[in-house]
């Protein structure tokens, strides 16, 4: 992907006003702990940026919804400060951020260049201590001003908290519109926060479960435009499209392994069993994995590339299985009550999320990679399909509540507390995340 925005030269402590700082009591620098079990949101004052207009408001407005939809960050009402910022240059009065409990605080500018290009800078602050945190200044032309706000937001979130943002990240779904009996399925992408819809199919035939590509630059997904499922490889950036494959009694489109080399798929075969199959994108040719007289789908990769999950009613009903990558030392994980669909496999490689289906409820859940240690994030009359942030800390499904008629996006992170609709202006369904943008 192009990359539209220039990182310059983290901006160091300002020579005037900060030597004096460093004669304050020794104190240990702000920070948030994600691994702890119950995090309090951290108090931050996210100023309006300074400019010659309302950019600069709206810069910092998609920083603090950023901030306070992770969960772990609750921004203070503007109504509170009492330092007005006018030079964002300058040291900021820190006993007035203290006294509303500000422990970070956010300030910054934004400006036009003469070539016409937006220029956002931001300077992180420890209240407490009296220190900038970090500080960096970013390029962009102004289709691209709500990743600047994104990428400063990522900034904020990783000196904070020591882990990967997941912000200047997108999502591509199926976008639904019409009556439930006619429904439109069109293939869409977005920012992770529901802004910049753009569709990627006219919505002439049915797509399904599109997946994103560890290179970020294209996606799988299925089509039943000739009557058939097939599924193909979109280039988003340039609308190239070239056919995978026709696979009948395909319902779900393959994922990709970690390199973007092969995909990992369940096909019907003619024996009337669903087996999971490898397929290299280069030769096309596929290797079977699994060969049970059962139902075996939903295949995922580690992200090292080294084992898969699945699921398989081998064992009676639907429980998730794992293996090495060549199909050896297949082992059932989970063993709860119910049965359990859609494993994906973590980012991070510690956990594996899934649906499960308990009498008429369906939850969304993680478990270890061994099975162990299940818990569940989200419960719902009909919900499904989790795919993950690519910081491992959020996942997003769909949920078609009662008499909402029709399904919905929605975001969880690890700790079931911090749940968040999605808008998007018609129905949505199928959510892939992203890896972050470059």
């Amino acid at each position: 992907m192009k990359k539209f925005l220039t990182t310059l030269m983290m901006i160091g402590a300002m020579a005037t006003g900060l030597s004096a700082l460093a004669t304050l009591p020794a104190r240990a620098l702000v920070e948030i702990d994600v691994n702890k079990g119950n995090i309090e949101p951290l108090p931050i004052a996210i100023t309006d940026f300074a400019a010659g207009d309302a950019l600069g408001a709206e810069i910092s407005g998609i920083v603090t919804a950023d901030l306070k939809r992770s969960g772990l960050f609750a921004p203070i009402d503007k109504s509170a400060f009492i330092e007005k910022i006018a030079n964002p240059d300058a040291a900021p009065r820190f006993e007035d951020w203290k006294v509303i409990n500000a422990q970070a605080l956010v300030t910054g500018r934004v400006s036009q260049e003469a070539d016409g290009r937006i220029r956002a800078e931001y300077r992180l602050w420890d209240t407490f201590a009296g220190q900038q945190l970090s500080g960096e200044q970013f390029f962009a032309n102004d289709a691209n001003k709500r990743r600047i706000a994104h990428i400063i937001a990522d900034a904020i979130y990783e000196r904070l908290t020591g882990e990967k943002g997941y912000f200047d990240t997108r999502v591509v779904f199926i976008d639904e519109s019409g009556a439930k009996n006619a429904r439109k399925k069109r293939l869409a992408i977005m920012d992770q926060d529901g802004a910049n819809v753009r569709y990627l199919s006219n919505g002439s035939s049915i797509v399904l479960t599109p997946r994103f590509s560890p290179n970020r630059q294209e996606i799988t997904y299925m089509s039943y435009e000739s009557g058939q499922p097939r599924v193909y490889l979109l280039q988003i950036e340039t609308g190239q499209r070239e056919l995978v494959g026709n696979f009948p009694g395909m319902t779900f489109a393959p994922r990709f392994s970690p390199d973007g080399q092969k995909v990992i798929m369940s096909l019907l075969r003619d024996d009337g069993n669903s087996n999971i199959f490898a397929m290299d994108l280069r030769s096309r040719s596929t290797t079977r994995l699994t060969n049970s007289n059962a139902i075996d789908t939903s295949p995922s990769y580690s992200p090292d590339g080294s084992q898969v999950v699945f699921t398989s009613d081998r064992g009676g009903r639907a429980q998730i299985y794992s293996m090495n990558a060549d199909g050896s030392g297949q082992t059932r994980i989970s063993f709860g009550d119910g049965t359990y669909s859609t494993p994906v496999w973590s980012p991070r490689g510690d956990l594996i999320a899934f649906t499960k289906q308990s009498g008429s409820e369906f939850q969304i859940g993680v478990m270890r990679t061994d099975g162990s240690g299940e818990r569940i994030l989200s419960s719902g009359f009909q919900q499904e399909g989790p795919t993950w942030a690519p910081n491992g800390r959020v996942l997003m499904f769909f949920r078609d509540a009662p008499g909402a008629g029709g399904p919905k996006l929605v975001s969880v992170d690890l700790t079931g507390r911090n749940e968040q609709p999605i808008p998007t202006a018609n129905f949505a369904s199928d959510p892939a995340w992203s890896p972050l943008l470059e």
